[in-house]
């Protein structure tokens, strides 16, 4: 497949989380990407001339995505639980048709330590954008009447972060999206009036 024409750096971009997706930040190298793409070394670092800003592109290209999937959600639906839902259902979608097995920002604060500043600036983004979402859509749905929370909706949308990742590394680790789903619906039980 030759990335010349269209939109190489969206290819690029594209490719790049495939990769990363399947082996980490570390686990990729341009090389890779040329081969996949049939193109040269040189022609990726004209879009990108490190790794650490292509990487920074796929998390930021990550966020937008999520922030317009969010904006959807909330302007689908007034209900805080349905949001919640909306959300889990999603993850259980991708981790059972394998599009997105596991988050891609997921993936990267598993090596945090050894991410440069700027890549692991963006993943930390990331999860503050989703802890924010997550309080948000919380406090609404105690104001709503559909959940009650043990502690702050804070405290409460770390611990839903939490699970629901845990629940895609369990899932993950083997080979089950059923286990995804189980303690989704656990977590839900929990929170749920």
């Amino acid at each position: 497949m030759s990335a010349a024409g269209g939109n190489t750096a969206g290819k690029l971009v594209d490719g790049a989380t495939q990769l990363i997706m399947r082996g980490g930040y570390n686990g990729f190298s341009y090389a890779d990407l040329a081969q996949r793409y049939g193109i040269r070394k040189p022609s990726i670092h004209h879009h990108f001339p490190s790794k650490v800003d292509l990487v920074r592109a796929v998390v930021e290209q990550g966020r937008a995505r999520i922030r317009a999937q969010i904006t959807a959600v909330e302007e689908s639906s007034p209900d805080a639980m349905a949001q919640l839902l909306t959300y889990t259902g999603y993850w259980e979608r991708c981790i059972r048709d394998q599009s997105a097995p596991f988050c891609l920002a997921g993936v990267l604060a598993a090596e945090l330590p050894s991410l440069p500043d700027q890549v692991a600036t963006a993943v930390q983004g990331h999860f503050a954008d989703l802890a924010e979402w997550l309080r948000n859509v919380l406090t609404l749905a105690v104001q709503q009447g559909s959940v009650r929370l043990d502690q702050s909706p804070e405290t409460e949308a770390e611990d839903f972060m939490a699970a629901v990742y845990g629940a895609m590394l369990v899932a993950r680790a083997f080979d089950d999206p059923d286990r995804f789903a189980r303690i989704i619906e656990s977590l839900i039980a929990r929170i749920r009036i």
